[in-house]
């Protein structure tokens, strides 16, 4: 099982109303996901979002953008890159593969040695 993290990639005020409490600060943030099991690290390629307001703490959701808020979206999510997408091997992965390849040699030294006949 592999465990999913949100990665922050940019976080912005922005000074548009809430469409609740008619304050004028409201955070936008991308995320990137990326899991992490015992044998590998993935970045992936999926990126989210999440507009709150900083005074009600109220979610913002597309339905309830404004022409103002939606600007403001589409200019911060120019600027979230995100990570290139990979899979790093964990130090677990690679002592199981070491240990399988010494698994293996022993193996054929014995067979080639005829140590052991059968």
């Amino acid at each position: 099982m592999s465990k999913e993290k949100l990665v922050v990639l940019k976080e912005a005020n922005i000074k548009n109303n809430c469409p609740e409490c008619f304050h004028n600060e409201l955070m936008v943030t991308f995320y990137q996901k990326q899991k992490f099991g015992k044998f590998i690290h993935k970045t992936t390629s999926e990126v989210s979002n999440d507009i709150k307001c900083l005074r009600c703490h109220c979610t913002i959701y597309p339905v309830n953008w404004t022409d103002d808020i939606e600007r403001s979206f589409n200019y911060y999510q120019k600027l979230a890159i995100p990570h290139k997408t990979s899979v790093k091997f964990t130090s677990l992965f690679y002592i199981i593969m070491l240990v399988l390849i010494a698994i293996v040699g022993i193996a054929v030294y014995i067979f080639t040695q005829k140590i052991i006949e059968f």
